[in-house]
């Protein structure tokens, strides 16, 4: 059976940045098949790292990233993951209150064997909160993408599994200029 962790990532209180923990905790109340695990992470990026290393055969990751679309615009995007160059202490330090998704895939390199078939299902923001005084709450062209976003991956997760191993066709995917290195 394949282990696939679906992780919800972002800051409440960041406007926009809610975005994967609002589609991680609905997508968590839905009946999902075996051996498909959904978590909030909110903005616990160790808690992450370590789950990149827990045997699972597929991540996919929900965040917001700012990839130049409309605000609302939903992407399935696949990291370029690279292990090839060591990694200076100081690029694997990952902030307790800030979760950087490029740090956190350097971090669960360093740790090993982190998990080879990661993609992220991105939202174009139109704010992150820091712009607002009303930082809190989701702007409306980004949670009208919150139905699209669980739809996505849950064609995701059906796709991995008739597959077998967790392998996506991922001709839907972009690639993503988060390079890791470790």
């Amino acid at each position: 059976m394949s282990r696939i962790l679906v992780a919800g990532v972002g800051n409440i209180f960041m406007g926009d940045d809610a975005f994967g923990v609002e589609v991680a905790r609905r997508l968590a109340r839905r009946s999902l098949a075996d051996g498909v695990r959904v978590v909030d992470f909110g903005i616990r990026g160790i808690d992450l790292a370590y789950a990149l290393v827990d045997g699972y055969d597929a991540v996919i990751l929900v965040d917001t990233a700012r990839l130049g679309a409309p605000p609302g615009t939903v992407r399935v995007v696949a990291p370029q993951l690279h292990s090839d160059e060591p990694q200076a202490p100081e690029c694997l330090l990952v902030e307790p209150h800030d979760l950087d998704p490029a740090k956190v895939l350097r971090l669960a390199a360093a740790l090993g064997n982190i998990c080879e078939r990661i993609l992220l299902v991105a939202c174009e923001p139109a704010t992150f909160g820091n712009e607002d005084a009303d930082a809190i709450g989701l702007s409306p062209a980004v949670a009208a993408a919150v139905d699209e976003a669980m739809a996505v991956v849950e064609r995701l997760i059906g796709e991995m599994l008739e597959l077998g191993q967790s392998h996506p066709d991922r001709a839907g995917a972009d690639d993503c200029g988060i390079a890791l290195r470790s």
